[in-house]
């Protein structure tokens, strides 16, 4: 063989190799628009991608590129799409989070959203404007390891499931009554839903040909499985404010997954899951496969005699019929105001063994944020630190890159509160509480701890469970406790051998969680709880780091407040 075809098959066999393993670019077309869809069978408008709701589900590999063209055809409205769980590093301008790393996309626009998906995992998408989400703009993204890699656990199959709350108000009415004096709450959602299907009780509608119970938008949820199989089931919460149990009859779920990193496996036969985290599980189909069993979901942490009745879906043994229902009743679930068993899981989920990211052992600084309800200028709010988060007009990343930062508060927050007299048991007046844009200013490659303190709320003997959502970083979650936090003991209990990373973690009522984070990621960070009417009602801050570095922000994003004249479509 001469050295030339010797040399012509090894470039080949480059070749070859190289485009098995090089990233590829995922490429969507969207149209967001309202139409009229009856997913528990109440007829409303909802927000819609590609006409449907949830939106299709975004497949990639690591380090694959995504790229969304989102043509906003609402007309009466902007839109902007947060992508939950991407650190979009090296893109702060595409995390979609409107008022902080972009101005909103204007009815009749194309936004091209561009960004790497750089690690495997479970992940989201979902409206990051107003109280969008609700209506139903949201979806999952899967990414898959690259060809060749394996994953700590072994499955036949992959499924995503969404778990959601359904409300039949619009988010109009919602949020105008969060902002009204006096105040009107949102109430408990009329339904909950399971990848978008829910069942709500038409006999309690009097109006005509507003709901029908036939109608098969509004059938149930089926996932058919093969006896004898391993399914992973990549489970989801995008509630607006239900915190959620999910349980199979008769099937136990193997926690492998939490927020796109391995989990040293457990076992659960009810995972509660909180809005904004997901989780993967193993489920073994080995149960009787003469019949068909129930995929149940029920509100945990709110009053269940006011909150929406149980989710319900089916899983169908094949070659059962996926329409015939199981012939036992659903499963009940867990009690809804038993803290312990939730406190407990939390405190279960531990880093993989063979997959433990090294924690720095000390941080650079503490921040701890008081979780409060207040009253600010005549209306209910809530806050942090007593300081309720108003979003600008003109979105931090753009402000701080061109050095116009006299558009937002300068002030820095408070960095705790008077730990020694404040009573987190206790209704509190809270009368000095004030709303303000200022954000905390970290330190680039600096390592942060927060510690999110719950407390009552402006009614007695009431404290709320609050899911805690960063954009552009994972965290390491140090720990949880009861009560006040203890800032010279507490930390000796932490967690700093094999803890899990989220970028979604719950504050339990009366309770503390501590995590970590190191301040790597240039641009500016939304943190937030992700219950929708919290976070419209200020209960959110926001930290940048290394602005420097950022890099030349692409006119797209700009085009609201002060960035009108550099906004070129």
């Amino acid at each position: 063989m001469s050295k030339l075809v010797l040399l012509v098959l090894c470039f080949s066999v480059f070749l070859i190799n190289f485009r098995t393993t090089e990233a590829r670019i995922r490429h969507y077309k969207w149209e967001v628009k309202y139409e009229f869809k009856s997913p528990d069978c109440y007829r409303k408008l909802v927000i819609a991608i590609n006409g449907k709701t949830p939106g299709p589900t975004i497949l990639a590999q690591q380090n694959d590129t995504i790229i969304v063209e989102l043509k906003n055809s609402l007309l009466t409205e902007n839109v902007a799409i947060h992508w939950h769980g991407i650190r979009q590093i090296g893109t702060p301008w595409f995390d979609g989070t409107e008022g902080v790393t972009q101005c909103p996309i204007l009815p009749g626009e194309t936004f091209k959203y561009q960004f790497v998906v750089d690690r495997p995992g479970t992940y989201l998408y979902h409206a990051h404007y107003g109280m969008q989400r609700e209506a139903g703009l949201y979806g999952s993204i899967r990414v898959s390891v690259p060809d060749g890699v394996s994953e700590p656990f072994a499955y036949d199959y992959d499924r995503s499931i969404i778990l959601n709350d359904w409300y039949h108000k619009s988010t109009y009415e919602q949020a105008t009554g969060l902002s009204s004096i006096p105040f009107a709450w949102v109430g408990e959602p009329q339904s909950l839903l399971i990848q978008g299907k829910g069942k709500f009780d038409c006999a309690s509608v009097t109006q005509p040909n507003v709901c029908n119970a036939t109608n098969p938008e509004c059938s149930f949820y089926t996932m058919t499985v093969i006896p004898g199989k391993t399914y992973r089931l990549r489970i989801a919460s995008l509630t607006a404010l239900s915190a959620l149990s999910f349980q199979i009859e008769g099937h136990n779920m193997t926690v492998v997954e939490a927020d796109g990193h391995y989990v040293e496996p457990f076992v659960v036969q009810n995972l509660f899951i909180y809005s904004g985290e997901t989780y993967s599980v193993l489920v073994k189909t080995d149960q009787d496969p003469s019949r068909n069993y129930w995929a149940t979901t029920n509100v945990v942490s709110r009053n269940a005699t006011a909150s929406a009745p149980p989710g319900l879906a089916i899983l169908n043994y094949y070659p059962n019929h996926p329409k015939r229902s199981p012939p036992t009743t659903p499963p009940s679930g867990p009690f809804w105001d038993d803290v312990k068993p939730r406190f407990q899981q939390s405190l279960a989920i531990k880093s993989h063994r063979d997959f433990v990211h090294t924690i720095p052992q000390t941080p650079d600084r503490v921040i701890v944020l008081l979780n409060t309800q207040n009253e600010v200028d005549g209306r209910r709010r809530w806050s942090v630190n007593n300081v309720s988060y108003n979003i600008p007009h003109t979105p931090y990343l753009i402000a701080l890159k061109q050095n116009k930062t006299h558009l937002f508060n300068q002030a820095p927050p408070p960095e705790g509160y008077d730990f020694v007299n404040y009573d987190i048991y206790k209704r509190q007046n809270n009368s000095n509480a004030t709303s303000s844009d200022s954000i905390y200013r970290l330190k680039f490659n600096s390592t942060v701890d927060i510690i999110l303190q719950n407390a009552n709320t402006m009614v007695v003997n009431n404290s709320e469970t609050h899911p805690w959502h960063l954009h552009g970083h994972d965290f390491w979650v140090l720990g949880y406790g009861e009560g006040k936090f203890d800032i010279n003991n507490d930390p000796k209990k932490y967690n700093l051998v094999n803890p899990i990373m989220k970028n979604t973690v719950p504050l339990h009522p009366y309770g503390w969680t501590a995590l970590r984070f190191i301040a790597d990621n240039p641009g500016v960070w939304a943190f937030h709880c992700h219950i929708e009417s919290h976070f419209y009602m200020g209960m959110g801050v926001v930290f940048e780091e290394g602005i420097e570095g950022v890099g030349k922000l692409p006119s797209s994003i700009m085009g609201c407040g002060k960035t009108k004249e550099s906004h070129n479509p």
